[in-house]
């Protein structure tokens, strides 16, 4: 779809076309979006998306820590929630209300050194929180919908929308709220008050351990594919164990392997394409359900078009 960037909207935050998505992934590939909306705040956003045509496509990235940008780039608008505004997390008693575009470790962070417990685990999960509540992202025994009290965004036409968790459909690694929804803020309940020094201490172990057992200097997107069983199931399998058992540590497509340290990581070795991190993705499944019979769930995001040849 070309863009005549006169045509959009024209807001008050950032519109560019054909720009390039690489630099904007933590895997560091992808093609061009048509066009890319960095929103100055809620209002602009909302007034952008009230006047955007209602057959352009919007796709919001966050910061890409769990996508795959296709090397054919994105159709339509890519909103991206980015910049001190949407970094800004507060607090009220044990209540955090954080903008989507707020790092979850910075999320982790604001909440202990305010002494709010039971937030330190979103330290662990890498991207921002807006992301997080998307995919009900979750490490060391918890998840987002642990702590999730509402979820505030605007929708395509450009109205304001407040979900409560009830309404959020949450299980594991999966939400049901509806796409056409840019998540703008969330609210957060923590477990109580606690000592700050100790909530640092737990996010700074957090952190040791992610360094510890994950490829965080590589250019990756996280875990790539759901456990097989939710928490708490009995005898739960682990999707790195069925990889590594079907033989795929340190396999390659192209550019893209399978890492040494965790093998639920996919990684950009330095001249990887999108198209090579996907097939490579599709290969690990495609040996661990013959190895095992277990058809692993894709959990991080593949978006945009295939590169034309």
């Amino acid at each position: 779809m070309a863009f005549d960037l006169e045509a959009l909207p024209q807001p008050r935050g950032k519109l560019l076309t054909n720009a390039p998505l690489a630099p904007y992934t933590w895997f560091r590939v992808g093609g061009a979006a048509d066009a890319l909306f960095l929103p100055a705040d809620d209002a602009d956003l909302a007034a952008f998306l009230k006047a955007l045509p209602e057959a352009v496509p919007v796709t919001v990235l966050g910061v890409g820590s769990n996508t795959i940008v296709r090397d054919g780039g994105i159709e339509g608008v890519v909103i991206r929630l980015m910049g001190a505004y949407w970094g800004k997390v507060k607090h009220h008693g044990t209540t955090v209300s954080a903008r989507a575009g707020a790092l979850d470790l910075n999320v982790a962070k604001a909440a202990a050194k305010a002494g709010i417990g039971g937030l330190s685990f979103l330290s662990g999960i890498p991207g921002s929180i807006g992301g997080a509540v998307r995919t009900n992202a979750g490490c060391y025994g918890h998840e987002l919908s642990d702590v999730v009290i509402a979820v505030d965004g605007i929708s395509r036409a450009g109205e304001p929308v407040t979900l409560q968790r009830k309404d959020i459909g949450f299980s594991y690694r999966h939400t049901d709220f509806a796409s056409n929804i840019v998540v703008t803020q969330l609210h957060l309940e923590g477990n109580g008050l606690a000592d700050p020094d100790t909530l640092a201490e737990e996010i700074a172990a957090h952190q040791k351990r992610r360094a510890d057992t994950q490829p965080i200097k590589d250019k990756t997107g996280g875990s790539t594919f759901a456990n097989p069983d939710p928490p708490g199931t009995p005898d739960a399998r682990s999707s790195w164990k069925l990889i590594d058992a079907a033989g795929c540590r340190g396999l390659r497509v192209g550019g893209a392997m399978v890492s040494e340290k965790h093998c639920n990581f996919l990684i950009n070795t330095g001249e990887a394409t999108a198209a090579d991190i996907e097939a490579l993705g599709e290969l690990v499944r495609a040996r661990v359900l013959e190895h095992s019979g277990v058809d692993l769930r894709w959990e991080i995001r593949r978006i945009g078009r295939l590169q034309q040849d």
